[in-house]
């Protein structure tokens, strides 16, 4: 097992340095990046005994998102921002950019770090928290569910699903197309199987080919749009899983200019557009509240709450979707 005197020689420090580096007191950036990249090398966990005495843990939070360009993610970050300034704690945000490599590098820092505990939303359903939750640490998962035995906070997806498609056929839609994201992302899978009951539910049939698995993001969708209205038989509307999706599924219409002729549901707010076109639903989400509560379930952890994990489903968007008439 690695020791601090190893980590030193390796990162040609002095034990004193590579202590301030991972008790985060300031260091040189060239020496501090040199005892990370040991760290991570040997795989050096320190003893945190001793600081224990002093303080269980610092007073920072960790929030791991997939995109925080997305302002969906942005609105996530400010409602757990919120609640934990006014507990007197600190967030750092990290962008996993939907990569489990990066995402796990993420949670080693919150874990050498001594972080108070961590907010996450998963690339997978099986993030690499382990390490974390036998140190006590507390964790929640946000928006996308795992296999793990943590605290869980997420929509009703499914039942979105199955709102934003039935919005569709109240229009008279039938040939209901669903661009939704990476099959990794439970919320992807869940709101795809809303889509897909929606469609039996009226008996109405989608073709193989009308499931359409992508980034989450504009470009993906943009893509997977214009593959579908090239099908000998395209849909006539499409229900867009998340709002980058949206964006682009609306951006690829204009370009066809079909616009008039072609509707769309959209989960989420519309981020980067003015105007709804003709023919746009929107279902609303409360990604703020989302942050709100997994905070909230965070430092209820860190104030000794002991019960089971807890799963937590939103639903207080049940409400009707909207609609651009």
């Amino acid at each position: 097992m690695a020791r601090m005197i190893d980590v030193a020689r390796e990162a040609g420090v002095s034990a004193a340095t590579v202590s301030r580096v991972l008790n985060g007191k300031p260091v040189r950036q060239d020496l501090a990046e040199a005892v990370h990249r040991v760290v991570q090398e040997l795989g050096y966990s320190p003893d945190r005994t001793a600081r224990s005495l002093r303080r269980r843990h610092s007073a920072v939070l960790a929030l791991i998102l997939p995109d925080i360009e997305n302002p969906f993610f942005t609105a996530v970050a400010r409602g757990v921002e919120d609640i934990a300034e006014q507990a007197g704690y600190s967030v750092v945000i990290c962008n996993s950019d939907d990569l489990p490599d990066k995402e796990s590098r993420y949670i080693q820092v919150a874990e050498l770090e001594n972080m108070a505990g961590l907010i996450i939303a998963p690339t997978n359903s099986e993030p690499s928290i382990d390490r974390l939750i036998a140190k006590g640490r507390p964790v929640v998962m946000i928006d996308r569910t795992v296999k793990q035995n943590v605290d869980q906070v997420t929509f009703d997806n499914v039942d979105l699903g199955f709102r934003a498609t039935q919005a569709l056929i109240e229009r008279g839609c039938r040939r209901i197309a669903c661009v939704t994201g990476p099959v990794s992302a439970s919320t992807a899978r869940d709101r795809a199987t809303g889509w897909r009951a929606a469609i039996a539910d009226a008996g109405l049939d989608a073709p193989p080919d009308y499931l359409t698995h992508q980034s989450f993001r504009v470009e993906g969708a943009h893509q997977v749009i214009a593959q579908l209205l090239d099908l000998a038989a395209p849909p006539d509307a499409v229900v867009a899983a998340n709002n980058l999706s949206g964006v682009g599924v609306l951006k690829a219409i204009t370009e066809r200019g079909i616009e008039n002729d072609f509707c769309v549901s959209v989960i989420g707010d519309l981020p980067f557009v003015t105007t709804l076109l003709p023919k746009v639903t929107n279902v609303p989400l409360n990604p703020r509240g989302l942050g709100v509560i997994a905070a909230r379930m965070v430092l209820e952890r860190l104030t000794g709450l002991d019960l089971p994990p807890r799963l937590v489903v939103l639903r207080e968007t049940a409400s009707s979707p909207t609609r651009a008439l």
